[in-house]
């Protein structure tokens, strides 16, 4: 079908800003029915798995406070986890989702209840599968407001609007990812980047593949933005308006104003954007960001912030986006993030540290006789290549199982060497295994996420399960600790669950291990995870009475 641009716009839906939450703390309850259904984007229909059928899936809303419980019901093929990003989950690693970590995976044809409660924070998080690569499309928005009466320490937006930004693949995704690993090459890269499931009109589409939201003129809206793609960091921007950058994660930061954000996969950004332009149609545009030395992905989603009373035949504007490349914009934003630090929401960042932890992050090469040029892809954290369990390890370490993990990761790369220095084609001794970091309870930790040049320097965006940390410091280079600890900010860094470390560069955070259970650390680009940049840490019971891991729940999936 020939492309027009016109076509795309004229038909695009208007979806309405959300004003509406529950009254008061409860119990929040959904049914997740994750089933497999026919959706078009850039071609035919082509089965995707869903969660209610929907793409983005439904968003939860909930309050601090709440207790939600979400019954997720696998009638897809596939076996399947979810994970809720970012919530803590405070002794209660059962309800965090990684398949193989906290629990085996819900079956084809079975339930799980994930039964959590929200402590302490509020803002924009999201849910993900967490196994294999179906987070691609079996993803969505969780939107926690503050405890009733509680305002924003920000003005009263008018209205709001969630933003999900992801990937869409023309091709099975698992297929390709079995055609990639066989032949020792990353799987194709995805076909279109979308806003809301919807690519946009720079892409050949039909009717209904641009997001809308409406706005009025001289009024505030809170777009909440969340990076679900699976492989990409992108740039944010919408023609001819700034942003306020207001929250991070779920927590509150300083304010300020930019012309465009960066997200990494897994992060989550609020932004208060004013209608002060001329009353007209406006794209609001996503794109990666790219600065190694790699295939570069030149893809432009878009959606379009329309004034209301504007008719739809108006053709929108296009922002100007930083270059893909643009280092210098991305050093400029990390910098301005700043946590709100105050009496009501301070930066509790730990001073005196009891674990000191330095990780190198890099991707390898190993020999595969069955693969493409004899070789596949790999990637390890200290020289150690992550092998999962094939059981859940919180059931294995609460139970006392043996033979399933050992205690022994590194804190340090066994043999230290120029990092980011000239290219490297050897693994440098990279070992496989199932090895965990013990930590104890309330310990205060500082890790240092160091890039290499093992194969090539690449950015990683870092997850973090179970916790919220500090990024104290970033560079590019190698760390060195003997100039960089005196730049590092312990007055009010941002505070986040995931963070990006840069390209050739090095990524410092602190937290405080008082959360006990076990924890998934990985880069959240799904390629990456895959090749076995992931690790976990085992964070020991504390004295008290709340300070141990909660049984399992009855419904705990089995292996």
């Amino acid at each position: 079908m020939a492309f027009s641009l016109f076509s795309c716009l004229l038909f695009a839906s208007v979806v309405t800003m959300i004003s509406s939450f529950a009254a008061e703390a409860a119990i929040k309850k959904y049914q997740f029915d994750v089933v497999v259904k026919n959706v078009s984007r850039l071609s035919h229909p082509k089965p995707i798995v869903t969660v209610n059928g929907r793409f983005p899936g439904p968003t939860i809303y909930a309050r601090e406070g709440d207790r939600v419980v979400v019954n997720v019901t696998n009638h897809a093929q596939y076996n399947l986890s979810i994970h809720w990003h970012g919530l803590k989950q405070f002794r209660n690693g059962w309800a965090d989702g990684p398949a193989y970590i906290t629990q085996c995976p819900i079956q084809s044809g079975n339930s799980y209840s994930y039964d959590f409660n929200v402590t302490g924070q509020r803002g924009t998080l999201w849910w993900h599968a967490h196994i294999l690569w179906l987070r691609a499309t079996v993803h969505g928005a969780i939107v926690i407001m503050p405890k009733q009466g509680v305002p924003f320490p920000f003005p009263q937006p008018h209205g709001e609007s969630v933003l999900v930004l992801g990937e869409w693949w023309n091709s099975d995704v698992e297929e390709l990812v079995k055609q990639g690993n066989a032949l020792g090459l990353p799987p194709n890269m995805s076909d279109a980047h979308t806003i809301n499931g919807k690519p946009g009109p720079l892409f050949p589409c039909s009717d209904k593949h641009t997001f809308v939201t409406e706005v009025e003129w001289g009024k505030t809206y809170l777009l909440r933005i969340v990076n679900a793609a699976l492989n990409d960091e992108l740039f944010f921007a919408i023609a001819g308006h700034n942003m306020t950058v207001v929250e991070i994660d779920a927590v509150y930061c300083k304010p300020f104003t930019t012309s465009a954000i960066l997200i990494t996969p897994g992060q989550t950004t609020n932004v208060l954007v004013t209608a002060n332009q001329a009353p007209g149609r406006y794209f609001m545009a996503a794109r990666d960001f790219n600065d190694a030395p790699i295939p570069v992905d030149n893809k432009t989603a878009t959606a379009i912030l329309q004034y209301k009373g504007v008719p739809d035949t108006v053709i929108p504007v296009l922002p100007q986006l930083p270059a893909q490349n643009d280092t210098s914009f991305v050093d400029t934003y990390s910098n301005s993030l700043r946590s709100l630090n105050t009496p009501q929401f301070p930066a509790n960042v730990p001073l005196t540290i009891d674990r000191h932890l330095f990780f190198t992050v890099g991707l390898g090469r190993d020999p595969c006789p069955t693969c493409l040029n004899s070789t596949k892809l790999t990637a390890s954290i200290n020289n150690v290549t992550f092998v999962m369990p094939k059981i859940g390890l919180l059931q294995a370490h609460y139970f006392n199982i043996n033979g399933v993990f050992k205690l022994d990761f590194p804190d340090k790369p066994p043999a230290p060497f120029n990092y980011t220095g000239a290219p490297l084609t050897a693994n440098l001794g990279t070992s496989l295994g199932t090895r965990l970091s013990k930590l104890a309870f309330n310990s205060t930790v500082e890790l240092v996420l160091q890039d290499t040049n093992l194969l090539t320097v690449e950015s990683h965006p870092f997850h973090l399960h179970g916790f919220n940390f500090f990024v104290v410091g970033r560079g590019v280079g190698n760390f060195d600790p003997a100039k960089d600890l005196a730049k590092f900010n312990l007055v009010d860094p941002p505070e986040r669950n995931t963070v990006g470390v840069p390209t050739g560069g090095w990524t410092a955070i602190r937290f405080r291990a008082d959360n006990p259970g076990v924890w998934f650390m990985h880069c959240h680009l799904e390629l990456h995870t895959m090749w076995g940049l992931k690790m976990a840490f085992v964070v020991e019971n504390g004295n008290g009475p709340d300070q141990s891991i909660l049984p399992p729940p009855n419904d705990l999936p089995p292996c």
